[in-house]
């Protein structure tokens, strides 16, 4: 069993940074894509940005234009973790902050395609 624990949600400033992870386990993990969703009150929860599963050319990320340039997905699979690196943050990031696991290696785009959730970590951007 997969089971994504999200962590490094906290109150920054704008123009601030912060760094989550998510922490899984399972020997397969590498193989896995894992994905970043957002969730911001009284929205639907959104695709913010995902990493590959490993695979004979390495890993692919993609991302969501709004945070292109600003964030980025890395992943250590010694330590089962994922990291999103959040840098040059706005108000307008403040959400609740998912991590999300396919069972495949190839990055999707859309929910349902990610089989095991994370309970999320809040983001607060303010001044």
């Amino acid at each position: 069993q997969v089971q994504p624990v999200e962590s490094g949600g906290g109150m920054v400033q704008p123009g601030g940074s912060l760094r989550l992870s998510c922490a899984a386990s399972g020997p397969t993990f590498a193989s896995y894509a894992v994905a970043w969703f957002r969730q911001a009150p009284g929205m639907e929860r959104e695709f913010v940005g995902a990493i590959s599963g490993s695979s004979w050319s390495g890993y692919s990320t993609s991302y969501v234009d709004s945070v292109k340039g600003r964030f980025t997905i890395s992943r250590d699979n010694g330590k089962y973790t994922v990291y999103l690196q959040m840098n040059s943050l706005k108000p307008e990031d403040t959400a609740i902050y998912y991590c999300a696991i396919r069972q495949a290696p190839q990055v999707k785009l859309t929910m349902n395609e990610y089989s095991y959730w994370g309970q999320g970590t809040q983001v607060t951007v303010s001044s």
